[in-house]
């Protein structure tokens, strides 16, 4: 028993021989936080680094550093929104934004709504519509190529961001993740008209991914959520809509213009709901119901649509505040570990 106790001490000052000589040590090398806390808690002989500095005011950098917002691709939390502070994405972000921007305003300004005007007068099946190739192949039922051609547009910017390599397969996997999230949600709340999640999630895809990606989650929600909801002519307006949410979100919060706060993004989400999405299918839903426009069905129509409205609006207010950190949290958590976009 003695013999036991006699190794016990033995260890124990073996133990506290090694650990006066580990923290009475002058110099450790470091360069960055991770490094800090390993050669925070390991030997100089295993930690090889540039900078030199005392063991324990290595300690007390690394503590500070946590506290404290820090530097380029450390963790920054505002009020109540986790964010990422990162000098060289947002550089790579604003030198490759002009090319996307220009390119994602000229198909969302111009080309979705040209091919979806001549798609409402090619195709809306009334007598002075003229025969092709497209009404004999798909009959009344051509806004599924409208909706194709969309998607095709909702493409072309993202893969922009791709201009200096490969997309990787787990950037797709999280955007698909998000659009099959909201088509969830629309699914889940299919007893309560209007109340759905879909521009809050799209909303939140944009801030955390950009304008391009904002575009892509809110096109393909539509689309791939009517297959549940039913197909038809109000699909590529609801594309145009969703996408352009997206897209305005990302282009904003990227330009500093719509910080990442709660109170914010919940009533920037009521006031794109209701303005930008209700304003778009308002009309659509006149060209889609009469033949004729007229100013005063416009404004029927407008009025009539309130209530929808606000319900839809509201909803995305509900669902940005309880869902929009979370959501952020996670999703800028996994841009951090994977390097995504």
């Amino acid at each position: 028993m003695s013999h036991m106790n006699t190794d016990a001490a033995a260890d124990r000052e073996k133990g506290t021989k090694f650990l006066r000589r580990f923290y009475e040590s002058e110099t450790v090398e470091c360069d960055n936080l991770g490094r800090k806390l390993a050669s925070a808690v390991l030997p100089e002989s295993v930690v090889n680094r540039k900078r030199r500095t005392g063991r324990l005011a290595g300690i007390k950098d690394m503590a500070a550093e946590l506290k404290e917002e820090g530097g380029a691709g450390d963790q920054v939390l505002y009020d109540d929104i986790f964010e990422v502070d990162s000098e060289a994405f947002i550089t790579t972000e604003k030198r490759k934004l002009s090319k996307r921007t220009k390119v994602s305003l000229l198909l969302l300004l111009v080309l979705i709504p040209l091919t979806i005007a001549l798609g409402v007068y090619l195709f809306r099946g009334t007598s002075y519509a003229p025969q092709n190739i497209l009404q004999t192949i798909f009959g009344s039922r051509v806004y599924y190529f409208i909706s194709l051609v969309i998607m095709i547009y909702a493409m072309i910017p993202f893969f922009m961001v791709f201009e200096g390599r490969k997309p990787q397969a787990r950037e797709m996997i999280v955007l698909a993740s998000l659009a099959a999230l909201a088509c969830a949600g629309r699914a889940a709340f299919f007893m309560l008209p209007s109340f759905k999640p879909i521009v809050a999630i799209v909303i939140i895809s944009g801030i955390a991914f950009g304008g391009e990606a904002g575009f892509l989650v809110g096109a393909v929600t539509m689309l791939v959520s009517n297959f549940l909801f039913g197909q038809g002519p109000w699909t590529p307006w609801q594309m145009f809509a969703m996408g352009f949410i997206g897209f305005l979100t990302g282009v904003l919060h990227q330009k500093g213009l719509l910080p990442a706060r709660r109170l914010t993004l919940c009533i920037y989400g009521f006031l794109v709901t209701f303005f930008i999405y209700g304003g778009i299918m308002n009309p659509a839903a006149l060209f889609m119901s009469v033949y004729e426009f007229t100013w005063s069905g416009l404004l029927a129509i407008y009025i009539s649509g309130v209530p929808v409205d606000l319900v839809h609006a509201t909803s995305t207010f509900i669902f940005l505040w309880l869902g929009a950190r979370p959501l952020l949290e996670k999703l800028q958590r996994i841009k951090i570990k994977y390097g995504l976009l």
